[in-house]
Formats: structure tokens, sequence, C-alpha cells
């Protein structure tokens, strides 16, 4: 089995000609009944292999942090640092395995961010609150850096959204240590703030890789789907916190309604840029306010069934004729808008 990637690579490596892998796009796009750009391809698991891999290094990076934790306080984060960049080097490098290399990615990054937190909260574990916010966001700098170098060498495309990740933290870090903890009546509420703030920029930064490959045949394609998938519960969660689904503070079938409108302008978002992870984060808000919504009615035996039933039937059809209905969605925006997104097209017939 072949990815877009593969594809990509056999281009760029002469394998084939450009025309070749597009002609080969259509024949599949036309053989699934789902045109090219609407499949939001992401390479993950190639083989059994790429999972033997992943469990290896694991493994590995597992005993890394239990040599160093029980040495030096933050030598278990530098150690499985060191380790996922040098194993990476390898299995990303030179093999471009997929789930290997979002693995050690991660390991990387988080090894980098856990380092400086580890050292710096025990020197400073009897510092004040403020100090201890800005170690931290000076750890969230230190990871935002590693990734960056991380994508510089191997140009995994999570590496932004881990980027973007680390860059949020530190700047919500850095708010917080400024207006100072002690002295915030609400710190839930202004981090939760703060967060839909960072969703939002996220979002519009994905939206930025997005555009510039409205084709969906580059990297930039994939680089936006992480981005995507990173920024939609930054938005989705401060959403429907304040509508109260969270806290349970959610106000009878008013409540429901309004987190059910919320998740159709989610739809609705999705549609047009042809990216589904808002209407994935968003979907446990919205079964649990679908179940409160059947018990108002008195269908406390069948709710959970109810809500199944509603939300796995709705999404299926939306999945099956996504192609037609994005198209009737992209058609009513403004035309400058259209040329920017993704080509929105009905769905192939059938020979």
């Amino acid at each position: 089995m072949y990815s877009e990637q593969d594809l990509r690579d056999a281009v760029a490596g002469g394998a084939i000609s450009a025309e070749n892998a597009d002609a080969l796009r259509q024949h599949v796009a036309h053989m699934r009944k789902m045109p090219v750009t609407d499949e939001e391809n992401f390479r993950l698991v190639n083989s059994f292999n790429d999972i033997f891999v992943t469990i290896a290094a694991v493994l590995l990076l597992v005993a890394m942090a239990g040599i160093g934790s029980a040495l030096v306080a933050g030598l278990a984060g530098a150690l499985v640092a060191i380790a996922a960049w040098f194993m990476a080097e390898f299995f990303t490098k030179r093999r471009r395995m997929a789930l290997p290399s979002i693995v050690l990615m991660l390991a990387f990054v988080g090894g980098v961010v856990a380092a400086p937190i580890e050292i710096l909260s025990e020197t400073a574990a009897d510092q004040n609150e403020r100090l201890m916010g800005a170690l931290v966001a000076a750890s969230f700098i230190a990871g935002a850096i590693g990734a960056y170098l991380h994508w510089r060498r191997f140009m995994v495309p999570i590496t932004i959204a881990a980027l973007s990740a680390t860059v949020a933290a530190s700047v919500i870090a850095l708010i917080v240590t400024a207006i100072g903890p002690e002295s915030i009546a609400n710190p839930e509420r202004l981090v939760l703030a703060l967060v839909f703030i960072a969703g939002l920029a996220i979002f519009a930064f994905a939206m930025r890789w997005d555009m510039s490959d409205r084709s969906r045949s580059t990297r930039r394609s994939d680089v936006a789907f992480w981005l995507h998938l990173l920024a939609a519960p930054m938005i989705a969660h401060p959403l429907f916190h304040w509508l109260g689904i969270t806290d349970g503070s959610m106000v009878g079938i008013g409540g429901a309604i309004a987190v059910l409108a919320v998740y159709l302008a989610f739809g609705l978002v999705a549609l047009a840029i042809d990216r589904r992870a808002l209407l994935v984060s968003a979907l446990a808000y919205v079964l649990f306010a679908l179940v409160e919504l059947f018990d108002e009615f008195g269908m406390v035996e069948l709710s959970v069934a109810l809500t199944a039933l509603v939300i796995g039937s709705a999404l299926l059809m939306l999945s099956a004729f996504w192609p037609g209905i994005r198209g009737v969605v992209v058609t009513k925006l403004p035309g400058a808008l259209q040329a920017r997104l993704p080509v929105a097209g009905a769905m192939p017939q059938a020979a």
C-alpha cells in the first residue's frame, strides 16, 4: 500500500512523472467515488513494522527516563531527547517511517520541555508562583526552539503543531506570570480565554498552510492537518465549557440547543475548509448535550441509544455525501474566499 507521501517522494526522485502521479490520484478518487482534495490523506502506519519499531522505541525511551531520573534531576528529559533525536536520524531521516517519526518527535520535544522544568522546580521549590511561572514559560520556549531545530532537520509534518503548541503554552504562561497568579480572581477563566485565543491563532496559521496547497498534494497539507487537529480542541473546549457542559451548569433544553447550534457552526466551517478536526473534537460535548436533551423529554432509558443513533447516522450521512454537501456550502461563500479554499466539486460518477 502506497501513501500520498510515497507518491510525492516518487515524483521528487524521478521514479514517475507528476502527470502520472496525478493520473493515479484521479483514478483512485474515481474508484472511491471521492475527490482527491476531500480524502484528507495523512500517513500514520505503512506496515506492522511501524508498530514494531514504535514499541521498541518507546521501551528504550522509558528506559532512558528511568535511568536519568534515578541519577540527576533533569537528566531523564535530556536522555529521552538525545535518544529520540538519534533514533530519528535513522528511522525518520533514512527510513521515513511515519508512526515512529511522530512518536520520536513528541518524545524529543517533551524531553526538552521536561528537563528544565524538573531542574528548576527543585532549585526554585521555595520561590514564589511568579518565578515558577517564568521558569515554566522558559521551559516551553526551550521546547519551541527544539521543535524548530527538529523541523529543520527532519521536517516531520506534526512538528509544526508541536512548535505551535509550545509557543502557545509559553505565551500563556508568560501572560499569567506577568499578571500575577495571586492577583487573578479566577485563573481558570483567564487560562481558558487565552487557550481559546491561541486556538483561533493556530487555526488561522493552519489555514495559511492549507491555502498554500489547495490541491493537497504537498507536505504543506500534512502540516495543516496536524495544526487543525491541535487548534480544534483549543477552540471547542473553552466554548463548550462556557456553555456549561464541563461543569454541569448547562441550562436545560436551551443549553442543549445552544450546544447543537455551535456544533452545526463547526460543521459548516469544517465543510468549507474541508477539514473534519472540529467535528471530531466537539463530538463528546454534543453527545453529552443530546443525552441531556433526551432526558429532558423523559426518555432516560433510551437517551444514550437515541443519541448514538442520531449522531452516528448524521456523521455517516455527512461522510458518505461529503463532496456534494461541501459543494453546496462552498458555492454560497464569496468568490474571493472560494478561490483560496480546496476546490469543491460533485462526487465522481460511476462509469
